[in-house]
């Protein structure tokens, strides 16, 4: 009976401790557009990217005819730098970049606004005896990479005003 009214006190202090700090859930993204109409290149986020609109109440459409905002996306680049190199010559190190460039139009707009780029970077040590399993870690880094740049578009997109 004791353990069990500790253990309720422990997770009621806890729960009141993360409330009191101001920690929440990431929830949707509050953008003030319904609709919006992606064009340009296809890139390896374009899905997660549509689904992250969608599940914040924003339609994609599939013609710019009635989007309120026009979002054009104009390239990404993936990068990998030997960041750090041992005694031997071998890597120690790498870096990885993630970039994407794009661009926005509300529809009454006449121009487009500037080229906005959004940059995810990790550092990731490397060694040949576990090759495996780096390059899974690899894969995980850029994944994680591809969703920081999806809420860094989504947090700028939410930032536009009507």
């Amino acid at each position: 009976m004791f353990k069990l009214s500790l253990r309720v006190l422990l997770c009621v202090a806890l729960i009141s401790s993360l409330i009191s700090c101001g920690f929440h859930i990431r929830g949707v993204t509050d953008v003030s557009f319904s609709s919006i109409f992606i064009q340009g290149n296809t890139l390896v986020i374009s899905k997660n990217l549509k689904k992250s609109l969608n599940t914040s109440g924003v339609k994609v459409l599939d013609s710019a005819d009635n989007a309120e905002l026009l979002l054009e996306m104009v390239g990404e680049e993936s990068e990998k730098r030997i960041l750090s190199l041992a005694g031997t010559g071998t890597v120690n190190e790498f870096e990885l970049f993630y970039r994407v460039h794009y661009r926005t139009k509300a529809a009454d707009a006449a121009t487009w606004s500037p080229v906005q780029t959004v940059e995810a970077r990790r550092d990731f040590t490397y060694s040949d005896a576990n090759l495996l399993a780096k390059q899974d870690e690899e894969k995980r880094l850029n994944e994680n990479m591809h969703s920081d740049v999806i809420s860094s578009i989504m947090r700028r997109l939410a930032s536009l005003k009507k």
